[in-house]
């Protein structure tokens, strides 16, 4: 028996099996089902309330803790250093014109002067021990307390020199003593001054960064607050329910955490700034005042030391002038300007310093300095009269005498120039104090309410997912 021949195509091949789900795409896909159901939705929107109340308060634990460190630093670090550092100048400033008042007395110098001297290298020296210990990674300030620390050996050791022939009446002593003086202005100073510039430079640093304000907290805090609302309007229009208790206490956890976070950083910012304007601003300008008085007063000295041996060269209108002589009027100029019955000039150093003064005992002690440099430039033109119609013996006396003499008007301007820096010293710490103070628990309460609004997040999302069991 015989087929007839079969006609069309063959069959197509089975076609292969579907690879078999992983664990974690299973997991997904039952994920995205869930979430297409009430249910799901609340239990994505309570861990997306509960992760972004969280967020806020870390951010905010975060940045205030920042803040906080910057603040500290101002208060306990960088601005005690910047005062140590000027200090430092002020110290060897001292040493110098005190060095000099010394030299001047003649082979018998006073106990009293050579105390002095002796007392101002040993701050210097202390000081500059505390400082190498707590400049931190600051390379340019350690380099110029490296400079100082080799240089005031050098210093001290001429200073010796000038005293030892002095008191054998020899003429080299004057010698020693400008070369002294020449290292104490041209090296150990501008080291000095850069040192202070460096930490007075870290000190801004510390006030931008504790002042600075926490933007990331505050938008981080706004999304959360943001999330919360439309959580709970979504609840009203979904079961017509006004309140729900969980996600209410999340929003009012939320809120004071904001209200706290602003508010308590614009306390702390006014309180901050109010003691770099009225505080560290004034101790700079007066630290300023008093080395330009220390310095003029060791022109002042100078000049009766080297007796013209020292003029200015460089071409100008002071060419061929008695050097510490110029240098005495451009101190003065700085200090007071061309003051006019009696009051410092606009602009000048004393005048800057009664304007950042913000109350009368901050204020008196300057008016007082104002007036004793005013007596202080009179008997330094009758000083000079002297001189230079060759009385040495009364211009000398009129120097350094123990009254009626432009050192006791001297002593006079420093005395008040200091007791305006120790009022300013405290006003600064106690502005400082207040601002960082504004940021006490502020860290820990972020952190303890954010966790308690998460709770009260999920704890919300929680009853209203029990309706459907």
């Amino acid at each position: 028996m015989s087929y007839p021949p079969t006609t069309g195509r063959a069959a197509p091949p089975p076609a292969p099996a579907a690879p078999p789900r992983t664990a974690w795409r299973e997991g997904l896909d039952r994920a995205r089902a869930a979430a297409t159901t009430e249910p799901g939705r609340l239990r994505v929107i309570g861990a997306v309330l509960a992760a972004l109340v969280v967020a806020f308060g870390a951010v905010t634990a975060w940045q205030v803790s920042d803040r906080q460190t910057a603040a500290d630093a101002v208060a306990e670090r960088s601005q005690p250093l910047s005062a140590d550092a000027a200090q430092i100048y002020r110290s060897l400033a001292d040493a110098d014109t005190t060095a000099t008042r010394g030299f001047l007395a003649g082979g018998q110098e006073p106990a009293q002067v050579r105390k002095r001297y002796v007392q101002d290298i040993d701050t210097a020296s202390k000081l500059l021990v505390s400082a190498a210990a707590n400049t931190g990674g600051s390379a340019s300030a350690r380099e110029e307390i490296r400079k100082i620390n080799q240089l005031l050996p050098v210093y001290t050791g001429l200073v010796d020199s000038a005293r030892a022939n002095n008191r054998q009446g020899l003429p080299l002593g004057g010698a020693y003593l400008r070369y002294a003086n020449d290292t104490m202005r041209s090296r150990l100073l501008p080291a000095a001054g850069r040192l202070y510039q460096a930490e007075t430079a870290r000190l801004g640093d510390d006030y931008e960064d504790a002042e600075a304000w926490p933007w990331a907290a505050i938008g981080t805090g706004l999304v959360a607050l943001g999330a919360l609302g439309w959580a709970q309007r979504r609840h009203y229009q979904r079961t017509n329910r006004v309140l729900n208790h969980g996600m209410l206490a999340a929003t009012a956890a939320s809120t004071v955490v904001m209200l706290w976070l602003v508010v308590g950083h614009a306390v702390a910012s006014t309180e901050l700034g109010d003691s770099n304007d009225h505080g560290a601003k004034s101790l700079q300008v007066l630290n300023e005042a008093r080395i330009d008085s220390l310095r003029a007063r060791a022109d002042e000295n100078l000049t009766l030391v080297a007796r013209g041996a020292v003029v200015v060269d460089e071409d100008g209108s002071n060419k061929g002038k008695d050097a510490y002589e110029v240098s005495y009027g451009s101190r003065m100029s700085a200090l007071v300007g061309k003051s006019s019955g009696g009051r410092p000039a606009e602009g000048s150093l004393l005048d800057k310093a009664r304007a950042l003064a913000d109350d009368d005992a901050g204020r008196e002690p300057l008016e007082k300095a104002a007036d004793r440099v005013k007596e202080w430039q009179v008997r330094h033109k009758a000083a000079r009269t002297a001189d230079d119609g060759g009385d040495y013996k009364t211009a000398l006396t009129k120097v350094i005498g123990a009254k009626d003499s432009t050192g006791e008007s001297f002593d006079a301007v420093d005395s008040k120039l200091a007791e305006a820096l120790a009022h300013e010293q405290r006003e600064f710490q106690q502005a400082a104090d207040d601002g960082r103070g504004a940021f006490t628990a502020m860290a820990l309460g972020a952190g303890v309410l954010a966790v308690l609004g998460a709770a009260g997040a999920l704890l919300g999302i929680g009853r209203r997912l029990s309706e459907y069991r």
